[in-house]
C-alpha cells in the first residue's frame, strides 16, 4: 500500500530512478568517445558500430521513463522510505539484469520495475480488487492473483507445526505440490516456480489483522528457494515490517541471523547461500539457521 506524503517528498524517488538514467547517459558517452577515438585513430566505422550498440544497451527503456513521470508528478509513493528503497537499489544496480519477485502489487511496483531493466520483475497479490485497479492503471506489469492458506492468527502453531512435518525440513524441502508443509506455498504460476530468483521482496501479503494471510509462507518459501538456488551466488531476500512480531521471529526462524548483511528502518536484507555452499544438513534436523 502506499503513504500520502507532501509533494516536495516525491523527488526523493524520482532522484533514485534518474541516478540509473544518469549513469546510463555517462556511460552512453564514454563509449561514443572510444568509438571516435578508435575511428579516427584505426579508420575503422566497425569499431564506432560496435560501440553504439553496446550503449544502447544502457538507454532507458519504456518503463523508466514512465515511472519518471508518475512519480514527479504523483502525491502517492511507495511505502518504503529512502534508506530501505537504497539497499534494494544497490543490489539492483550490481546485478540488474536479474529475476526479481516481489510479493506485493501498489504504487511501488512501477519504481520496482523500472530499477530492473531488461530484467524479469514478477509481483504476486492476494487481495483481487487491489490487483484488478492496479493492472487497470499499469497493464504491463507482470503480475499475478494468487492465494495463501495461512492466516496470521496460525502463526504460532504453524511455528511450532513445522518442526514435525518432514516436508518442511530443509533438507527436504520443497514448494510445488508440498501440500504436507503448510508453509509451502503451492498452486501457484508456473513461472514462480521454473525461476531461479535472484531477488526477492517481501512486503506482503497482509500481516496486520488476524484473518490476513500474514508473511509466514512467504518468508519460509524464500528460504526454500534460496538455499534450493542451482545457479552461482546468494540469493538476496529482502523483509520489510520487521517491527512486527511474526516478520521478525519467522525471518530470524529460516532466513537466519547469520545471513543478515543489511538493515535499515523496518527492513532487513539477507544474503542466502545455496545448500551446497552450507554445511552437510541432517535430513531429519528442521532447523534452517
Amino acid at each position: 500500500m502506499a503513504n500520502l506524503i507532501p509533494s516536495e517528498k516525491r523527488w526523493i524517488i524520482t532522484a533514485v530512478l534518474l541516478s540509473g538514467l544518469v549513469g546510463g547517459a555517462l556511460l552512453f558517452t564514454s563509449f561514443i568517445r572510444a568509438a571516435d577515438d578508435a575511428f579516427f585513430l584505426c579508420s575503422t566505422a566497425s569499431a564506432k558500430s560496435r560501440a553504439v550498440a553496446v550503449a544502447a544497451d544502457y538507454s532507458a527503456t519504456p518503463i523508466q521513463l514512465q515511472a519518471i513521470v508518475h512519480y514527479a508528478t504523483s502525491t502517492v509513493v511507495p511505502q518504503q522510505n529512502f534508506a530501505e528503497i537504497s539497499i534494494s537499489f544497490a543490489v539492483l544496480k550490481e546485478l540488474a539484469p536479474a529475476n526479481f519477485l516481489v510479493f506485493g502489487l501498489g504504487r511501488d511496483s512501477l519504481m520496482w520495475a523500472s530499477l530492473n531493466p531488461r530484467g524479469k520483475t514478477m509481483f504476486l497479490e492476494e487481495d483481487l480488487e487491489w490487483f484488478q485497479k492496479v493492472m487497470k492503471d499499469s497493464p504491463f506489469l507482470k503480475a499475478h492473483h494468487v492465494r495463501y492458506r495461512t492466516q496470521l492468527k496460525e502463526a504460532d502453531t504453524l511455528l511450532r507445526g513445522y518442526k514435525t512435518e518432514p516436508n518442511c525440513f530443509p533438507g527436504k524441502s520443497y514448494l510445488q505440490g508440498n501440500d504436507r508443509c503448510k508453509l509451502a506455498l503451492t498452486g501457484l504460476p508456473s513461472e514462480f516456480y521454473d525461476t531461479e530468483w535472484d531477488l526477492i521482496m517481501v512486503d506482503a501479503p497482509k500481516g496486520y489483522f488476524p484473518e490476513a494471510p500474514g508473511r509466514m509462507a512467504a518468508i519460509y518459501s524464500a528460504a526454500v528457494m534460496a538455499r534450493n538456488r542451482k545457479k552461482p551466488g546468494v540469493t538476496h531476500v529482502f523483509l520489510h515490517d520487521v517491527n512486527r512480531r511474526v516478520e521478525k521471529t519467522f525471518a530470524e526462524e529460516f532466513l537466519c541471523r547469520k545471513y543478515r548483511v543489511h538493515a535499515a528502518g523496518r527492513l532487513w536484507h539477507f544474503a542466502i547461500p545455496p545448500v551446497a555452499a552450507n554445511a552437510t544438513v541432517d535430513g531429519g534436523d528442521y532447523r534452517f539457521c
